[in-house]
């Protein structure tokens, strides 16, 4: 980039690079959202026609600006340049994903991978979608495709675990994560967190997140805070209420400065209303939840939204707000959607709300118990 200006390929892709940050809730400030702009007028100053530009307008109409219409319309214009690009109907799908089109994706997802049935991206990213839509037999069929690819994956098999657990099978996840560490990426250590915190494990699980911050080599003080959070969780759960409280406050002192500096940022709100869950701060708590669904709403995003409600539904359980941590419940049970803290990337399951200990101060409701003995897929 900085020897050859004139490389409109480039542009494209550094555009789609951060534009992939900012959706991600991993840096929204203002300066993000323009490097993604500049980019991407770079490359459409050089080749305003090409594919690759026009897939970088599609993404940021459809990651920073949530026009998923409009990045609709400039994915099938590319469709027409490239009928068989496995690449542009992956953009597609993740489109019709965001609009709430879950079948739709599926089927877009099916036709990239006719066109390019060995590539792991695909594989994973069709699985996923199946799990969104808790169709979780064919979610695992499509893992192991991509395990017959990539032979014990450690990611991919903590991916499985994940779906195991949502079926409430416990024996079969644990066999999926032994190669889980705690030098693992973030989505894979959580299942493994999460599968000791369902086995009332709270000892393993402990000293793992402690070993993980005590090693891990933090690129951002973000993942650092979330990982603190997990871990004034899980201390909260052990009835180490003293031991939370300390490390609620290392996690509060370490996203809230992200937050001041990003308080567009939904991740950044959800993620920072945990600790002052676990302080007793009950009332900023649940600011931050609301604020979390006020900045992304389901109807804003079919995907995420969801999972930020799942959050509030935890904090009203926290303070004992039953009926209302039950009433959101009952409706994610019938929501496709992608969990965002606690089960990414599944949804909630009744398998889900019977073994995560989260959700013990409900059990006694028969409303509560009601919810756990749905029939599930």
């Amino acid at each position: 980039m900085q020897f050859d200006r004139n490389f409109a390929s480039a542009w494209a892709r550094l555009s789609r690079a951060n534009a992939i940050l900012y959706f991600r809730q991993i840096d929204t400030n203002a300066s993000r959202r323009e490097a993604v702009k500049t980019a991407l007028e770079n490359a459409q100053k050089l080749e305003p026609n090409s594919p690759e530009t026009l897939l970088a307008l599609g993404y940021y109409q459809y990651m920073v600006l949530r026009d998923y219409d409009a990045a609709e319309i400039t994915f099938e214009r590319v469709r027409k340049m490239l009928p068989s690009s496995s690449e542009v109907l992956a953009a597609l799908a993740r489109v019709a994903r965001r609009q709430g089109h879950f079948d739709q994706s599926v089927k877009y997802w099916e036709q990239a991978l006719a066109f390019d049935p060995r590539n792991v991206e695909l594989l994973n990213d069709a699985a996923r979608t199946y799990v969104m839509l808790r169709q979780f037999s064919t979610a695992l069929r499509f893992y192991d495709r991509e395990l017959d690819i990539t032979p014990n994956d450690p990611e991919v098999m903590a991916a499985k675990a994940g779906v195991y657990l949502a079926q409430g099978n416990l024996q079969e996840s644990r066999k999926n994560l032994s190669e889980i560490n705690e030098q693992s990426p973030f989505t894979a250590f959580s299942v493994k967190i999460n599968q000791l915190t369902y086995e009332r494990n709270y000892r393993d699980a402990i000293q793992l997140l402690q070993d993980r911050l005590a090693q891990f080599p933090y690129d951002s003080q973000f993942w650092k805070g979330v990982d603190q959070a997990f871990l004034a969780l899980t201390k909260r759960l052990a009835s180490d209420i003293a031991g939370a409280k300390v490390t609620a406050e290392q996690a509060r002192n370490t996203l809230e400065p992200l937050y001041r500096d990003q308080p567009g940022n939904a991740g950044l709100a959800a993620w920072l209303s945990q600790p002052y869950a676990v302080m007793g701060e009950n009332d900023l708590a649940l600011k931050l939840a609301m604020r979390a669904i006020e900045l992304l709403p389901p109807a804003k995003d079919p995907v995420t939204g969801p999972g930020l409600e799942e959050n509030l539904a935890v904090l009203q359980t926290f303070l004992g707000e039953n009926s209302g941590a039950i009433s959101t419940l009952r409706r994610l049970l019938q929501t496709s959607y992608a969990s965002y803290l606690y089960y990414a990337p599944n949804p909630i399951t009744p398998a889900l709300l019977r073994l995560d200990p989260i959700w013990d101060p409900l059990r006694g409701d028969p409303a509560f118990q009601k919810l756990c003995e749905e029939k599930q897929k």
